[in-house]
């Protein structure tokens, strides 16, 4: 759900040819399965395009990413755990520290166990979170074209 909110956060800012937008999960459950049909349909009605595949993260991509996005503290301790340097764990951020109206540590809660509600509500966190996000890598942007 959020790589497809920020994706469409990204190409609407004209950012899509700057900025690589994927996802991948802590752990290998769903590995090679489709999004949940609760998350496609909370995401088209919402508007958002959606082509996703489960996988796992792998630590040796951290070499190639600028930022690193975990939705709740527990995926945060895991990819800070897995990564190999102390600089790539600096790379781990939670999504809602973005977004200025959230608690701090805020969580987006993993809606699988409940009802459509719960896939609605995750929405409206990843939104909130991805816009503040958008700002940031557009700051960082502009950081590196000043520094080149």
């Amino acid at each position: 759900m959020a790589e497809s909110v920020f994706r469409a956060r990204v190409a609407e800012a004209g950012l899509d040819g700057l900025v690589e937008v994927d996802s991948a999960g802590t752990d290998g459950w769903h590995a090679g399965d489709g999004a949940d049909p609760r998350t496609v349909t909370v995401l088209e009605a919402a508007g958002y395009a959606q082509n996703h595949r489960a996988r796992q993260f792998r630590a040796p991509w951290f070499a190639g990413l600028d930022l690193v996005i975990a939705l709740d503290e527990g995926h945060l301790r895991t990819l800070r755990a897995l990564a190999p340097t102390a600089e790539d764990a600096a790379k781990v951020r939670l999504l809602r520290s973005y977004d200025p109206a959230a608690p701090a540590g805020g969580d987006v809660p993993d809606p699988y166990y409940g009802s459509l509600d719960g896939f609605e509500e995750c929405l409206q966190l990843v939104e909130g979170a991805c816009t503040g996000l958008l700002k940031a890598v557009q700051e960082a942007l502009e950081q590196k074209e000043r520094a080149a």
